[in-house]
């Protein structure tokens, strides 16, 4: 046993051991990406003319590291409906981030494959933010939530998948005569 579990021991023992009770930002994978994808692009846009480092540089730095602090800064609120609306202005941060790699991109201080690269990668955050934005909203009673889900989810592509009425849509003959 090593010395780090006996302290834990002696610690619990003793009644002095905190018990988490919450999950700390740290904790979330999506915060986790956001922070090293704003370490990345810290480091790319030092690599553009000087004339940017104050212009299009800074605002891309600001708004990468803007989207995991939204997160970090509405993680401890106690109300359900703020933490949701951190998550909202994430989200916002990600694609205002996005925009500014595409102008880089239209400038040539990055290639098609870094734009590419850091898109795909912010697009995943983006989808991991929508989960976790699902996730608190089933906190709430039903009746504030802002949007409702009429059936189960089913996996797409799945042979339950329902397809809705009218899809694919009827094709018709509209040949002259047919």
């Amino acid at each position: 046993m090593g010395e780090e579990e006996k302290q834990k021991i002696r610690l619990r023992d003793e009644g002095m051991e905190e018990e988490k009770t919450y999950m700390a930002v740290e904790d979330l994978d999506v915060y986790r990406k956001l922070c090293q994808l704003h370490l990345e692009v810290c480091d790319l846009t030092y690599q553009w003319p000087p004339e940017e480092r104050y212009e299009l540089g800074s605002q891309v730095r600001r708004s990468s590291n803007s989207s995991p602090s939204q997160l970090a800064e509405k993680n401890d609120d106690r109300h359900v409906r703020n933490k949701i609306e951190g998550v909202n202005r994430s989200r916002g941060e990600v694609g205002e981030t996005v925009h500014h790699l595409y102008m880089a991109l239209l400038k040539k201080y990055i290639s098609q494959e870094t734009f590419h690269g850091y898109r795909d990668r912010y697009k995943e955050c983006i989808r991991m933010l929508n989960g976790l934005e699902k996730t608190l909203e089933r906190k709430l009673p039903a009746r504030e939530r802002r949007w409702h889900v009429a059936e189960d989810p089913v996996p797409y592509g799945s042979e339950a998948e329902v397809c809705p009425l009218g899809w694919p849509p009827e094709t018709r003959n509209l040949e002259p005569g047919a």
